[in-house]
């Protein structure tokens, strides 16, 4: 039971809360009054839209030229022409497709031939060893059940409201529980559900809820293992009881009899499979865009819960303060996106272990990547994930609760940090350094060994609106070509390897493709208060359909919509004036800057992943000639972001493309379309971008009643067994409860399979190994010769690598292969008479050359 209790304090933020947006809302529309001159007249040109290349940029053009051979942001959630659409684009769920009926069947037989190719062979992982009696180190203890035994040979056991060595036999001593929260730290849950504690006066008792004064750091030292709080360390005095007092190093033993931790189960049985050999073909399902640390940014107060918590799930799944409030009905925010866009609303606040109304798909504040619900997604199958650390400065700002900076950049080196935490707690559950599931990557040799030891590769992006601080006043850039390097290099040690360029606002690397309807106004609002100009957007020239920017209106309006973002603040239904615009289709005159084109440059230098979307149509189309002119492969669409032009020219360069997941209904139509785009030169794999955590709904469920639903159990991907998801007291069905948090995307998957068939999932499965083939690519490896016979390398030059060779110097020399299957690479070589061989390199278990034959 949840004792309901009414915070005061909440209360008043509650009411200042809608008191500052109510007053704000008006004064913006005097404001914006002052600028709207006439309808027809554009914004004076920006004098960021040059794109000639200084010197230096210029000069690494010429090197990279010789090198390499509507999510939650902007768009109505549930709205299925955008949700589901090709592009989010407002007019793209209808688009043509721009693939002659040539090209469309080639790009099919390619993708069709290659899934008739072999497949790597995929091993059940390996189950975890049988727990020793005694602990080998301080991290092997995590999850067992283990009595303390004292240096006199007795056993602790509760005495009174403490704790004694009093316990003469194993059976006797009270068995703990150690819950890790950290590596090498834990919590000791006993039999009654207290944890062993520390008093204000340093007596060791019990008490129920976990706390730094619950948490214990254990050493392992010659006589046994010692239990500290920093400086103070656990013992027992001359009578025996426990206290902080003493120092005494305690012997642990295996026993039974502790108390069940409470946490999500996964629901999936098998052991998640892994690779015959560290450097073959991998399988496993990408997701190239997902905000795990949302938990911290917009202050860290917007978002309700967290991926973890030291302290349990109990501690992770609960509802915001204002949430608590009266059932909900202080959740402005969430009420205002997910209560048919009014502040009016309720919700049970109770998360664990209920979750009778959060998590779910349109519920955008509340926590979704809780880490047992991403390790129920990586056991059905899913081995590639990509973090997008992501900010907004001005919603941050305005909004009135936070305990974080507001600056982009502050924001995102928090939230990098955090995901080195949760890679540390889930090596702490899982025994130590190294041994966790969560395995963050900075290169594809790297990511590639991750995925085939049955592990998931977690790459570390950006997605912001004013990178490195690169905001724009009154079309002044406020950094400099020195300054992008310097925190370009910040990043990039910390781990950052995929990245856009904008977000919400333009900034002075490029222009924004906007937003649309009702919410624009306050979304072109905060674009004015950051940069002093309003969204130069006019009547599109000699436009494709679809290929647009967002529609303006040309008159004032109501704001009818909702968006994630901003949408929340502007649905109190008062008039707001947008800056009177052309007709459309709108187009932003905004491109890509100097500066945009040098950001761009210094990433493929570091051989970092560009995402063009969320750019306005005139600097998307600038990065990818850009892209094209310095033939750089590393380029990728990750949600759907970019306009139906931009995907077939991101497939030509070599990149990987994986849209918005939304309804699975939807996304099988999507994919339909991206065959059509497949450039049969390079390895397709498909991918989805789930958006989740805030930014983006998910998908809606089709319902019970369904034809083709999906049924329990199925199997996933290298046959394990995934039945509903339980959480806590919570039974999910994919049929009736849609995308209600991460875990259920290997449910989403088996969905596509019923109304695509096998071959979408099979793409799926291929998603992973394209996203490595293009990271390989920008790092520089030639493609694939037996698809594109102009990256053929010679035969000479493959039969003369020298014997003991690594795998990632191989690639480097000859190029991506055709196959990788176990231990052998296969590879079409160029004779120097011009015939086509075939050569298989077969390498070490390893990974060192043996031969080439």
């Amino acid at each position: 039971m949840t004792r309901r209790r009414r915070h005061g304090w909440g209360i008043a933020v509650v009411v200042v809360t809608m008191t500052l947006t109510a007053a704000m809302l008006p004064a913006y529309v005097t404001w914006t009054e002052q600028f709207h001159g006439d309808a027809t007249t554009a914004a004076a040109d920006s004098a960021l839209d040059g794109t000639d290349l200084d010197g230096a940029d210029a000069a690494a053009v010429s090197v990279l030229q010789g090198g390499a051979g509507n999510d939650g942001h902007d768009h109505v959630h549930n709205d299925p022409a955008t949700k589901n659409a090709v592009s989010r684009t407002p007019d793209s769920a209808g688009t043509a497709d721009r693939a002659s009926a040539t090209q469309a069947a080639a790009g099919r037989s390619a993708v069709e031939a290659q899934r008739a190719e072999k497949d790597p062979t995929l091993l059940p992982g390996t189950a975890p060893a049988k727990r020793a009696s005694v602990p080998a180190d301080r991290y092997a203890m995590a999850g067992g059940c283990y009595a303390l035994q004292g240096p006199d040979g007795r056993w602790v056991r509760r005495s009174g409201a403490g704790w004694s060595t009093s316990a003469t036999s194993v059976a006797d001593a009270e068995p703990f529980h150690f819950q890790a929260t950290d590596l090498g730290s834990y919590l000791l849950f006993a039999k009654d559900e207290s944890f062993l504690s520390v008093g204000l006066l340093g007596v060791v008792g019990r008490t129920s809820t976990a706390s730094a004064r619950t948490t214990w750091t254990v050493e392992r030292t010659a006589k046994g293992f010692t239990f500290a709080r920093g400086a103070k360390v656990l013992g027992a005095d001359a009578r025996g009881r426990l206290t902080e007092r003493a120092s005494t190093p305690f012997a642990l033993r295996l026993t039974t009899g502790c108390a069940a931790w409470p946490e999500i189960t996964t629901n999936v049985k098998g052991e998640p499979h892994r690779g015959a050999s560290p450097f073959q073909e991998v399988r496993g399902y990408l997701d190239a865009h997902t905000h795990g640390m949302a938990f911290e940014f917009l202050g860290g107060q917007v978002h309700c819960g967290r991926p973890w918590s030291p302290y349990g799930v109990k501690a992770a799944l609960v509802d915001c303060l204002d949430h608590q409030l009266a059932n909900g009905a202080g959740a402005l925010l969430e009420n205002l996106m997910s209560k048919g866009g009014t502040p009016v609303g309720f919700h049970d606040p109770v998360g664990w272990p209920t979750f009778k109304d959060w998590p779910a798909p349109d519920s955008l504040t509340h926590e979704g990547t809780y880490y047992k619900w991403m390790e129920r997604s990586w056991r059905g199958g899913q081995r590639l994930f990509v973090n997008l650390l992501v900010e907004n400065n001005q919603l941050c700002t305005v909004y009135p609760l936070k305990r974080n900076s507001c600056d982009d950049m502050d924001s995102i080196r928090l939230q990098a940090k955090q995901m080195r935490n949760l890679e540390r707690y889930v090596d702490a559950q899982y025994g130590g350094p190294g041994k966790g599931w969560y395995r963050i990557v900075t290169d594809p040799f790297e990511a590639r060994k991750v995925i085939n030891d049955g592990k998931l590769a977690v790459v570390m992006g950006i997605e912001t609106s004013v990178l490195f601080g690169c905001s724009t006043k009154l079309d002044q850039p406020q950094c400099t070509k020195a300054e992008i390097d310097r925190q370009l290099d910040e990043v990039h040690d910390l781990g950052v390897r995929q990245m856009e360029l904008v977000n919400k606002f333009d900034n002075a690397l490029s222009g924004v493709a906007g937003d649309t309807g009702g919410i624009a106004p306050l979304i072109n609002g905060a674009n004015f208060l950051e940069t002093g100009s309003f969204w130069d957007m006019r009547t599109c020239e000699n436009g494709q359909e679809g290929v647009e920017d967002r529609s303006q209106l040309t008159a004032p309006t109501l704001v009818p919509e909702q968006d994630a973002l901003f949408g929340a603040i502007a649905k109190l239904y008062i008039p707001v004036k947008l800056p009177l615009y052309a007709s459309g289709p709108h187009c932003n005159a905004r491109g890509l800057t100097s500066l945009g084109d040098h950001t761009i440059l210094r990433m493929a230098e570091k051989k970092m992943l560009f995402d063009p979307d969320h750019m306005s149509v005139a600097a998307r189309k600038s990065s990818l000639d850009l892209v094209e002119r310095i033939d750089y492969p590393g380029v990728l669409s990750s949600h759907s972001w970019s306009t139906p032009d931009a995907y077939p020219r991101i497939y030509r360069a070599g990149g990987v493309i994986t849209p918005y997941a939304g309804d699975s209904d939807g996304f099988v139509e999507k994919w339909r379309q991206h065959l059509a785009w497949a450039d049969p030169r390079y390895y397709f794999g498909f991918g989805f971008g789930a958006d989740i955590n805030g930014l983006g709904a998910q998908g809606d469920p089709r319902g019970a009643d369904v034809p083709d639903k999906v049924t329990y159990p199925f199997k996933g991907l290298g046959g394990v067994t995934i039945d509903k998801n339980v959480s806590g007291t919570r039974v999910y069905d994919i049929n009736t409860d849609g995308v209600a948090h991460y875990g259920l995307y290997p449910d989403w998957i088996e969905d596509l399979r019923k109304q695509g068939g096998q071959a979408i999932v099979d793409d799926m499965a291929r998603g992973a190994e394209a996203y490595l083939q293009t990271w390989e690519r920008a790092e520089g490896v030639a493609n694939d010769g037996c698809r594109d016979r102009a990256a053929r390398p010679s035969d000479a030059v493959v039969t003369r690598l020298r014997t003991g060779s690594s795998v990632e110097s191989v690639l480097r020399k000859v190029g991506q292969p055709h196959s990788r299957l176990g231990t052998s690479f296969g590879y079409c070589t160029k004779t120097s008479a011009g015939t086509t061989k075939k050569r298989t390199a077969t390498f070490t278990p390893s990974g060192t050359l043996k031969k080439v034959v």
